[in-house]
């Protein structure tokens, strides 16, 4: 039996990127910071964690990015704006997001790539299993994919990807594994993984997506793991070393997620995850849906 499910607090979430499909937007704004209905999208990461049990979080940023230590610092001028106002409703708003986790930074440096990135985290994460979180992908609460992936890694040990069946033509978008089935229908044992092969070249259509359950061997691996494609260190080439070498770190699962996750790394899918997110609101959704149908029958 390794570490149990309680013991693993510690979230990572690289957000040193520099937002250049989103630009001009993202001259002056970190991509994190865009609005996804009201919050920006990092805010739905972090709860993401800290719902899970992460109540630690180092996010991994870079020069520009001081608006993400400033949304989950408090503001005390704002918030005694809103309680002279007696704004409650907006002040509890505020307040959530200083009050989520403990909250920690560190500078990337050079931007040389997912796995380093992962790696600038070592000396806060210690010998501690730990989770990366990808801020361009959002999962619904309702799916609570960290605490499957907490539970795979207490029966199988090791480190555990999150996995997404995608379209064979899109497959070159994404990280891919070659695995076999593990027992359970969404958990499978993986073998071998590559980067964003064409379409021919795949050995499936499971897609690495942005959730990572980290064994903390994988540190020394990264250490050791070349620049890769792009000339990035990238965390699927240290994860495919761990998966041909368990002794090294125990092997490599991955669980096969079939829920709600909204991608805001590309515009179209930006857009259509804050449709998506809106309308499922029960302060915003009735109205928007009647406007939304109504749009849409005109354009048609």
């Amino acid at each position: 039996m390794t570490e149990s499910r309680a013991q693993i607090t510690k979230a990572v979430i690289p957000a040193a990127g520099l937002g250049t499909r989103f630009l001009p937007a993202t001259k002056a704004t970190p991509k994190e910071m865009l609005p996804v209905v009201d919050k920006p999208a990092i805010q739905y990461v972090v709860e993401e964690a800290v719902t899970a049990g992460l109540s630690d979080v180092l996010m991994i940023t870079g020069r520009n990015k001081r608006p993400l230590e400033d949304h989950f610092d408090r503001n005390y001028e704002l918030e005694q704006v809103l309680r002279d106002k007696g704004d409650a409703t907006r002040l509890s708003r505020v307040e959530e997001s200083s009050g989520l986790g403990t909250m920690h930074y560190v500078r990337q440096g050079d931007p040389r790539g997912l796995g380093h990135a992962i790696l600038c985290a070592a000396p806060h994460v210690g010998d501690q299993p730990f989770v990366v979180l990808l801020g361009d992908d959002l999962i619904d609460p309702r799916d609570p994919l960290l605490t499957r992936m907490m539970r795979v890694r207490e029966e199988h040990g090791g480190s555990v990807v999150a996995l997404m069946e995608v379209p064979p033509e899109s497959i070159h978008l994404y990280g891919c594994v070659a695995a076999a089935p593990a027992g359970e229908t969404d958990v499978v044992r993986i073998s071998d993984l590559v980067e964003k092969p064409p379409a021919e070249d795949a050995p499936s259509n499971l897609a690495i997506i942005g959730r990572y359950l980290l064994d903390p061997a994988v540190f020394e691996v990264l250490r050791k793991t070349e620049p890769g494609r792009g000339g990035e260190i990238q965390i699927t080439d240290a994860l495919q070393t761990l998966a041909g070498e368990p002794s090294l770190g125990g092997p490599v699962h991955g669980v096969v997620f079939r829920g709600r996750r909204y991608d805001t790394g590309d515009r179209g899918d930006y857009l259509r995850a804050i449709v998506r997110l809106a309308c499922e609101r029960e302060d915003l959704g009735p109205d928007f849906r009647d406007w939304l149908r109504g749009f849409v029958t005109e354009e048609m």
